[in-house]
């Protein structure tokens, strides 16, 4: 959001660090996935950010995209939100051979390694940042997940705090 996430910070005694930001409620949203590369384990972080809320022809738009990097057959571990269940439904019926659903139990983002990019980008990178618009929140977005994108540790650390082994 253009409305920035205030964080604890340091400052010289005496010098309270001030942020000054207007009632601004833009947003980007931001779909992800981080997929596993049986023969090499190499992780690799794919991503789009939409102006407007992710709805499923985004979804399928996205997976898309995936299968032409991927090329053959993946298992796409999802949590339940309605609109991938209604993206792997239209998945399945037209390109049953694209990918396999498994899904994530109820309420538990922390299983999901996706949401540790996430954390770090939002309580780590974007922590304090008073973006100008959103073409600034989107660059700087943009930046924060390509550094994580070419970081294999910072991946790797994404599912041991999930707790899933590789």
């Amino acid at each position: 959001m253009l409305q920035p996430l205030l964080r604890r910070t340091w400052a010289p005694q005496g010098q309270t660090p001030l942020s000054y930001a207007w009632g601004r409620h833009d947003r980007l949203s931001v779909i992800s996935a981080l997929t596993v590369s049986p023969d090499r384990r190499r992780l690799r972080l794919f991503f789009a950010v939409h102006q407007e809320n992710i709805r499923t022809p985004q979804v399928l738009e996205f997976l898309s995209e995936l299968r032409r990097h991927l090329r053959c057959r993946a298992i796409l571990i999802w949590d339940r939100w309605n609109v991938h269940r209604s993206a792997a439904r239209q998945i399945a019926c037209a390109h049953p051979d694209w990918f396999d659903f498994d899904w994530l139990p109820a309420y538990a983002p922390d299983l999901n390694p996706v949401e540790h990019v996430w954390n770090q980008t939002k309580f780590g990178d974007l922590a304090n940042f008073i973006p100008e618009n959103l073409l600034h929140l989107n660059v700087a977005v943009h930046w924060s997940l390509i550094d994580k994108e070419r970081n294999q540790r910072v991946l790797y650390s994404c599912f041991r705090g999930a707790r899933l082994a590789l």
